[in-house]
């Protein structure tokens, strides 16, 4: 019996697929399917984006984006990643303002809120992911210890306790947001 090799799906193939209670995002060609977010993580993503949204917009940075919006961030086999929350700043947004669906390049902020039901492998897989396809800053909320992590490469990490600021530091210069706020 032979084996058979199913062909790596595409950004086009997962932008086309119909939705139904699920999101997915595509690594290296592989479709992932993802559990619908819990309260809390909606929640939190949602405090994190309105805030930071309302920031962005006052001062005409850029956009910031909702989960589920995909991001290619590498192709041939194509990787769309999908953050809780992100920021594209205002040249990138509108050098591809009028390209239709998925965002293509890295955001340059990407906030990840970990779920239940999340690996820590996996979180630390698209936190990897991010970074090399050129986010600027990755921002890992983990609920369950009332903490953040703010990686600007693989080995710059600053950890944050519930009584910190967390600042868009030269990614969304002037934001800032205390941690209590976001639990």
């Amino acid at each position: 019996m032979t084996a058979q090799t199913v062909a790596p799906m595409t950004a086009a193939e997962l932008l086309a697929m119909p939705h139904n209670d699920y999101r997915y995002e595509l690594v290296q060609g592989e479709l992932r399917q993802m559990e619908l977010a819990d309260r809390q993580h909606g929640r939190i993503a949602a405090q994190i984006g309105s805030c930071l949204g309302a920031f962005v917009a006052t001062n005409g940075l850029g956009e910031t984006y909702a989960a589920g919006t995909g991001f290619i961030i590498d192709t041939a086999p194509d990787t769309v990643r999908a953050p809780d929350v992100s920021f594209v700043a205002r040249e990138r947004a509108e050098a591809t303002a009028e390209e239709r669906g998925f965002f293509p390049g890295a955001p340059d902020l990407a906030v990840e809120v970990i779920s239940p039901n999340d690996r820590y492998s996996e979180v630390e897989e698209k936190m990897s992911d991010w970074l090399r396809a050129g986010t600027q800053m990755v921002v890992v909320i983990d609920p369950l210890q009332r903490t953040a992590a703010v990686y600007r490469a693989p080995d710059d990490i600053y950890r944050l306790i519930e009584g910190d600021m967390l600042d868009g530091g030269d990614v969304v210069p002037g934001w800032k947001m205390a941690l209590a706020d976001v639990f």
